[in-house]
């Protein structure tokens, strides 16, 4: 298990997003469109991982969609632009699926997902989702299993120039989630992912920390992405 991505709601167009990145020195590309779900992206890549802007091109046809990340988009994008939530690959989502559904965690069952980028090409990967209500309520990690294994993706993005060697010198170090109970949420995720709890409401998923911190009011969600 490691850190796939983490997405960031957005209310700007993957356009915007690329020119905006531009204008502050990071390089960024128009992702596609997810033809079944009325959303589309932009998407910056580092060495571990990558950041994913997703937002609406179809409103009317993506306030119809029964998908989770569609439904907690919409919703929080009725108060503001802001990181979302985040996802974690694993190697077996089927067994994954199974492993979580035995701790007692009711799930969307595994997914298939696609993309469809500006050249046409079709991006297909599985995902899964942990059953819960859109709310402002800490939402759990979903999970994804990509249709090509990660290093060749990786050789592909290279070539193609999306994942530039400026981009390379960079990794996602820490996502730091604001809750009103650190060390409820803590350990749920710990149980969720089978992980260990740091000394600081901490869990480590590789290389990368996610730390729960103390806020009073408002929305639980990922408030910070580390990258250096």
């Amino acid at each position: 298990m490691k850190l796939d991505h983490v997405v960031y709601f957005t209310s700007k167009s993957p356009d915007e997003i690329v020119e905006e990145q531009k204008n502050e020195g990071s390089h960024t590309v128009v992702g596609g469109r997810h033809e079944h779900w009325g959303t589309h992206n932009a998407l910056m890549y580092v060495k571990n991982a990558y950041v994913e802007w997703l937002s609406v091109e179809r409103p009317e046809f993506a306030a119809q969609v029964d998908h989770p990340l569609t439904r907690l988009l919409l919703h929080d994008l009725k108060e503001k632009d802001g990181w979302g939530t985040i996802c974690l690959s694993v190697t077996d989502i089927e067994q994954f699926n199974e492993d979580i559904t035995n701790k007692g965690f009711a799930t969307s069952g595994v997914l298939n997902a696609e993309r469809r980028t500006g050249s046409g090409e079709l991006k297909k990967w599985k995902i899964l989702f942990v059953d819960q209500p859109v709310s402002d309520e800490l939402p759990y990690p979903f999970f994804i299993e990509w249709e090509t294994p990660e290093e060749i993706r990786f050789e592909q993005l290279r070539a193609e120039g999306i994942l530039t060697a400026e981009n390379e010198e960079l990794e996602i170090r820490e996502c730091i989630f604001a809750v009103e109970d650190p060390l409820r949420d803590t350990g749920e995720w710990a149980v969720l992912l089978s992980q260990k709890v740091g000394d600081s409401n901490d869990i480590m998923i590789g290389d990368v920390r996610l730390k729960f911190v103390q806020q009073e009011g408002g929305k639980n969600r990922l408030q910070e992405v580390v990258i250096r």
